[in-house]
C-alpha cells in the first residue's frame, strides 16, 4: 500500500499569540538572522511553543513564530523558504514509506515521541492487541463488543496523508498493515482535532502523542503495556519514534541558538519531560 501521497501546504494553523507572534506563515522567504520561523509537526507542537515562550524571555528581540499543520509540511517548507525550521516526527533527510528524503536539510534530534491508542474515557476497554487494532483500522472489526467493550459500532478516526504521527503508528502499532479508507471512518488533520474527535464521540478510536492524552480522553494499553514515558525508555512499549527539527544546511544565529536551547539538558530534563515527551539522552 502507498502508504503516503505528496501534498501540499495550503494554510498553516494559527496558534494563539503569548506574548509574542504565533502564526500562520507567508510565502516569502524567512531568512533573517534574528527572525526564528517553525513549521510542521502538530505532536512537536507543544515543545516548539514552550521553547519558543522560554526563548523568547532570554532573547526578546528574537522574532518567534510557531505553528503546526502536519510533519511533511516541516521541510516543503523549509525547502520553500517560508520557514527556518520544519518539525518532523521522522528524519526528513531520510527517506521513509512513501517519501523520498528532502535533500539539502540538516537534522536535528531534539525529543523522543510516544504515541498512544485513545478512546472517549466512558469506553470500558483497557488494552488492544496489535491484531485487535489491526482489525479496527482496517474495517474487519466494527463493534466494542468483539474486542471486549460494549455493543456499540466502532467510529475510526485517522490522521489525514503527510502525518508523522500517521507514519509512526501505521508502521509501530499496526505493523505496517493499510488502513480502512470508508464506513464509520473519518480523517483528521492536526493533532488537536483527533483529541476533540475522540474527546466528543464514545464511540470513537484515535491516535496520538502523550502529550495530548488529557480530558476526556484515555490511551489504552498496547499488547497489555501501558503508553507511558517509563515503558518507552525501559523497552516494553514499542509506539515511539524521534523528533526531528530540520534546517537547511547548517542553522546560524537565533535560529541556531534556538535548537541548541531545546537540546540543552535544562530544557530535555525540564519543560520537555513536564510535557511527556523523553529526553534524547534517556534512550540507548
Amino acid at each position: 500500500m502507498k502508504m503516503f501521497k505528496r501534498i501540499t501546504i495550503a494554510a498553516l494553523s494559527t496558534v494563539a499569540a503569548v506574548g509574542f507572534t504565533f502564526g500562520s506563515i507567508s510565502s516569502t522567504s524567512a531568512a533573517s538572522s534574528n527572525k526564528i520561523v517553525v513549521a510542521g509537526s502538530t505532536a512537536l507542537l507543544p515543545v516548539t511553543q514552550q521553547a519558543a515562550k522560554e526563548f523568547k524571555r532570554s532573547n526578546p528581540k528574537v522574532s518567534i513564530s510557531v505553528s503546526g499543520s502536519s510533519s511533511v509540511a516541516g521541510p516543503q517548507s523549509v525547502q520553500k523558504g517560508s520557514a527556518t525550521i520544519g518539525a518532523v516526527d521522522w528524519d526528513a533527510t531520510k527517506s521513509v514509506p512513501g517519501f523520498k528524503a528532502f535533500n539539502g536539510l540538516k537534522a536535528h534530534k531534539i525529543a523522543v515521541i510516544p504515541f498512544a491508542t485513545i478512546v472517549n474515557k466512558s469506553n470500558p476497554v483497557k488494552n488492544l492487541t496489535s491484531a485487535q487494532l489491526q482489525g479496527i483500522f482496517s474495517g474487519k472489526i466494527t463493534n466494542w463488543k468483539q474486542v471486549g467493550g460494549k455493543n456499540a459500532n466502532i467510529v475510526v478516526v485517522n490522521r489525514k496523508f503527510g502525518s508523522g504521527t500517521r507514519v509512526n503508528y501505521q508502521m509501530k502499532a499496526l505493523n505496517g498493515k493499510s488502513f480502512m479508507t470508508k464506513g464509520n471512518y473519518k480523517e483528521v488533520g492536526k493533532s488537536g482535532e483527533m483529541v476533540t474527535s475522540v474527546a466528543t464521540n464514545p464511540n470513537a478510536i484515535g491516535y496520538v502523542d502523550l502529550a495530548y492524552v488529557k480530558g476526556d480522553i484515555k490511551a489504552v494499553n498496547f499488547n497489555g503495556v501501558a503508553a507511558t514515558t517509563s515503558n518507552v525508555i525501559n523497552g516494553k512499549y514499542k509506539v515511539w519514534s524521534y523528533g526531528y527539527l530540520v534546517t537547511k544546511g547548517n542553522p546560524t544565529g537565533a535560529n541556531a541558538q534556538y535548537i541548541k536551547y531545546i537540546q540543552s539538558s535544562k530544557f530535555q530534563n525540564g519543560s520537555l519531560k513536564k510535557l511527556k515527551f523523553i529526553p534524547v539522552s534517556k534512550m540507548k
